[in-house]
């Protein structure tokens, strides 16, 4: 007699798309008998940004996947076709958690869990990046074992432009996976990475491409796809084009049917090679490498948490509500006249957030 031992088994998902998808071969049929799981944060009107809700059923869609025994692979990615996750709902930060550090540390106590289930899920997990992998949707989707992308892709950070600093993860897991210095520029500087540039770093595991043109497979026109060098000597293999020409290259984007089918064929084809192993030497493998991340998760992840917390009373109460209430192409901060008044030892209050924001409509903190 086998016992149950999901947390919730009756729980109907509201937040999150909970699917078993059969598992298929490697003609693309189904297998008798095997699944994989498929979870999908569901909000894509806010670019599957995850809310307080959101969040919890991840926690609990993870554990009710790892119990699932005639399950080979967990698929994490987001509904629609234009982002994977861009990170916490800003809304929901602007409006409960500005200037509200005990509400914000309730919250991140769930991130963290969010995350450490990804990290101890018993089953493989790959993130299938169907667009933007922005702020702590990059760092959800590095805590997973794969990642496959979609061309079109983006990969990045928001944290210092927005009032926060990416420790729900990208800190601890980053280096690990571009470098030192590559991490330090992402992290700071908040340039994104296209999905080439991403592979080419040691980022993904693969990007397929997801755009046709007149019928035909094109790659992502945006970015250099060939390995060539820069009149400077520099290769350029993964970045975007310039000026004019990347202007051209959108307009030419826009022109072009959107297609996952390749991509969801390249998530099928790992699942199957992962179907292919012995089951508990791959767990045991997967979690022996997991070890690298989680050393450096589970040192931090804490005092990161605190700190988080506390910067809800200053630069987060800034930077978040600037985000979600400024006007299109205004949603950051005055970053030179903020440097200048805590230069002059101003404090930060309403006044202060007031004139480094002036676009913002007045929001109760």
């Amino acid at each position: 007699m086998l016992k149950d031992h999901r947390l919730v088994p009756s729980y109907q998902f509201h937040h999150v798309l909970y699917e078993r998808r059969a598992l298929r071969d490697a003609d693309g049929q189904p297998v008798e008998g095997l699944w994989n799981v498929w979870i999908s944060l569901a909000n894509p009107a806010q670019l599957n940004s995850y809310t307080t809700e959101m969040v919890k059923e991840v926690i609990l869609a993870l554990r009710h996947a790892s119990m699932e025994r005639d399950v080979v692979s967990v698929v994490f990615t987001g509904v629609g076709d234009r982002a994977f996750c861009t990170g916490g709902n800003t809304q929901e930060y602007a409006e409960v958690y500005a200037g509200h550090p005990l509400e914000y540390r309730q919250y991140m106590r769930l991130f963290n869990d969010m995350v450490t289930a990804i990290l101890e899920c018993d089953k493989p997990v790959i993130n299938r990046v169907n667009g933007l992998r922005i702020a702590g949707g990059q760092e959800i989707g590095m805590a997973c074992d794969f990642s496959v992308a979609a061309d079109t892709a983006l990969f990045g950070q928001a944290g210092p432009k927005h009032g926060s600093a990416p420790d729900g993860g990208s800190t601890d897991f980053l280096p690990l996976y571009v470098g030192f210095a590559r991490a330090m520029e992402s992290c700071t500087l908040c340039e994104t990475w296209s999905a080439a540039m991403a592979m080419r770093l040691g980022l993904i595991n693969r990007t397929v491409p997801v755009l046709r043109e007149d019928g035909a497979w094109i790659p992502n026109p945006e970015v250099v796809t060939d390995h060539w060098l820069s009149p400077e000597g520099r290769i350029v293999y993964g970045e975007f084009l310039e000026g004019e020409e990347r202007q051209a290259a959108r307009r030419r984007r826009e022109t072009c049917e959107l297609d996952f089918t390749r991509l969801d064929q390249a998530v099928d084809e790992l699942a199957w090679k992962l179907a292919l192993t012995m089951p508990d030497c791959t767990t045991k493998t997967i979690e022996s490498l997991r070890k690298h991340k989680l050393e450096h998760w589970n040192r931090n992840k804490e005092s990161n948490r605190a700190w988080l917390s506390l910067n809800m009373n200053t630069e987060a109460r800034a930077g978040f509500p600037a985000f979600q209430f400024g006007p299109k192409g205004h949603r950051e901060v005055d970053f030179i006249k903020l440097r200048r008044l805590l230069a002059e030892g101003r404090a930060w209050d309403e006044s202060l957030i007031q004139e480094i924001s002036p676009a913002i409509e007045a929001v109760e903190s």
